[in-house]
């Protein structure tokens, strides 16, 4: 091992289910370790904080193996675990539980954390969380969205008096139903203190609220609802279509570049911009058509299908709640192809090498013409329900290289 990545990890310290993180960002947050730890296993108490630069914490996992399994994981990883592009260490404690008066959740704050059991997003709408918290006082903003815990809400009072009297009322109780659609059933909250102090709202949504801005910019869009997921004829949640696809790529072995993913959708149509980047450890990018029509095709006809034979670098697709990407034009994880004369920008063809295109259906002109370069000589797999990954003339899949 390297001499950074001996001093990063200590091997010789007795495994514990506590993990001690060091460099921390300013301030480092719960909810921050939280993202962080929670894909390696429970956690069940953290304390942050610590230290004459408060930049250190504890985070107590449910099992000694997940706490061997996240440090492990990074002793080995060429990615250091990073909180706000801050890299953060992490060993082994020698403390073998958490024991603090208070966890985070239970200091007094202005700003409550409530969570919504029992309910999807979209069956309570924020208006009645205004209307339920602000029987206890003026509410300054909400925010809510979505995580491994469920749907949760941030709710801003001017005050921790008025933060405490609301969480003491509402804590373990329910929404009354008549507030509620009539498909749901009981709604609990589960309240506690939030570390923020003043929430950042950007526009008014369904999503977020500043009552304290009315000249914030309204997001009319939101604002209707119609970014809200709709129910199917069987009750379950119908994602909401959108002209950009979000993009997760799976067992990557082989290098996925902007070019590759040009090549690869503007089969079904015209794309306009893409953006890649990296999140929570694995690769995804931005994919954004001219249509929603267009960006259906493509996602049904790539979901789950391989760029390159042998089931590497599979698509996993969804729909983005962008609409317009803001991408710089032309870089090495991004390209915007609606600038005028971009193809002066773009690298010369590889000698030898053509662009796939479909076959058996619509073809796009911009796939014949796109560059291509080789990749370690892997072909690209056309969606088929032939499991030799043959087109859909039957002719075999064009390769790079």
């Amino acid at each position: 091992m390297s001499s950074s990545g001996q001093t990063q990890f200590r091997y010789t310290q007795t495994p514990s289910k506590v993990v001690h993180l060091r460099n921390l960002p300013w301030e480092c947050v719960e909810e921050e370790l939280i993202d962080l730890c929670k894909r390696f296993g429970k956690i069940v108490n953290t304390k942050s904080n610590v230290g004459a630069n408060r930049n250190q914490a504890f985070v107590e996992f449910a099992d000694l193996n997940q706490a061997i399994s996240m440090v492990s994981y990074y002793a080995s990883s060429s990615e250091p675990a990073q909180i706000r592009g801050k890299t953060v260490y992490i060993q082994y404690s020698n403390r073998h539980e958490i024991v603090n008066n208070q966890s985070p959740g239970d200091v007094p704050g202005n700003v409550l954390l409530v969570t919504f059991e029992g309910v999807e997003s979209h069956e309570v709408s924020i208006d009645v969380i205004h209307l339920v918290f602000s029987a206890f006082g003026y509410v300054h903003k909400i925010a809510t969205f979505e995580k491994a815990a469920g749907f949760q809400a941030l709710v801003q009072f001017t005050d921790v008096a008025t933060a405490s009297a609301a969480r003491n009322a509402l804590d373990g109780r329910s929404i009354p139903r008549y507030l509620l659609p009539e498909n749901v059933g009981a709604c609990n909250l589960r309240m506690s203190y939030s570390a923020h102090t003043d929430l950042n709202i950007k526009f008014q949504s369904h999503r977020s609220r500043d009552y304290t801005n009315p000249y914030l910019p309204v997001n009319h869009t939101a604002m209707d609802g119609s970014m809200q997921p709709a129910l199917g004829a069987d009750g379950k949640k119908v994602e909401s279509q959108s002209n950009v696809l979000l993009a997760l790529i799976e067992n990557m072995q082989y290098a996925v570049t902007v070019d590759v993913l040009h090549t690869v959708f503007s089969a079904y149509g015209t794309v306009q911009k893409i953006a890649i980047f990296e999140k929570n450890g694995s690769t995804q990018a931005l994919i954004q058509y001219s249509d929603i029509a267009t960006a259906a095709i493509a996602k049904e006809a790539l979901e789950g299908h391989c760029i390159y034979d042998g089931g590497y670098c599979k698509l996993r697709l969804s729909y983005s709640r962008h609409t317009d990407l803001n991408v710089k034009a032309f870089s090495d994880k991004s390209r915007d192809y609606t600038l005028p004369d971009l193809s002066l920008l773009v690298a010369p063809k590889a000698p030898g090498v053509s662009a796939p295109a479909p076959t058996g259906g619509w073809q796009n002109p911009q796939a014949q013409t796109q560059t291509q370069y080789g990749y370690g000589g892997s072909p690209y797999m056309y969606p088929s329900s032939d499991p030799t990954g043959a087109s859909p003339s039957g002719h075999p899949p064009p390769y790079y290289g």
